[in-house]
């Protein structure tokens, strides 16, 4: 299953991976997000659940293309938990996903190399428990046209895999689109041509 510029891979649920480690025991959390305000609330949450742990660690990815990401460590050495847990995601190829990973101290260190490879495998296996799925990415358009386009407009852009979501006729006619992102440009530009023109839409 691989990312195309219509569609984002992203978890369909939360899953749960352990790991023992030299007497530590690695607990991972794997689950969707649709911002960074739902993260918080689920790491809130794992957070009073584990609230005895020594650490609560993750990385999470956002954004269409998964440039928006964060890393936290939460107190282990400087790149020893929250990148491994990044690099787990990004494996996956995912975006729009999370990885808390918790960590019960057992007694005896692990050295650098020895967190990085308990905390991605952690990640790794939450992430094998569960679904990646496939969410297709769908941009807004808003046109006015003439009622003597609006037909063909409409059936191409649903023949596109667009979405009408909203429809106005008054004295034209006002389509709100949610177009596949590798049609929208292409779509807006040919029918700007025969005499729809693009509406601004509020921020």
């Amino acid at each position: 299953m691989v990312n195309s510029p219509d569609h984002l891979l992203t978890l369909a649920a939360e899953s749960e991976g352990q790991l023992r480690e030299k007497a530590s025991r690695f607990i991972a959390y794997a689950f969707p997000i649709a911002d960074a305000d739902v993260f918080k609330v689920m790491h809130a949450r794992i957070a009073r659940e584990h609230h005895t742990c020594r650490h609560v660690c993750y990385a999470w990815v956002l954004g269409e293309d998964g440039d928006v990401y964060r890393a936290n460590d939460a107190g282990e050495p400087t790149g020893t938990a929250g990148q491994p847990i990044l690099r787990r995601i990004r494996a996956a190829g995912l975006t729009h996903a999370a990885v808390v990973v918790v960590r019960y101290f057992g007694g005896t260190l692990l050295g650098k190399a020895g967190l990085v490879r308990a905390y991605g495998e952690a990640a790794r296996i939450a992430i094998a428990n569960n679904t990646i799925t496939r969410r297709m990415i769908l941009h807004p358009i808003m046109l006015r046209c003439s009622y003597t386009i609006i037909d063909p407009l409409r059936n191409e852009a649903m023949a596109l895999g667009g979405d009408i979501t909203t429809a106005v006729y008054s004295e034209d006619c006002e389509l709100t689109i949610a177009m596949p992102r590798s049609e929208a440009e292409r779509f807006v530009a040919k029918w700007c041509t025969l005499g729809a023109r693009l509406v601004d839409q509020p921020k």
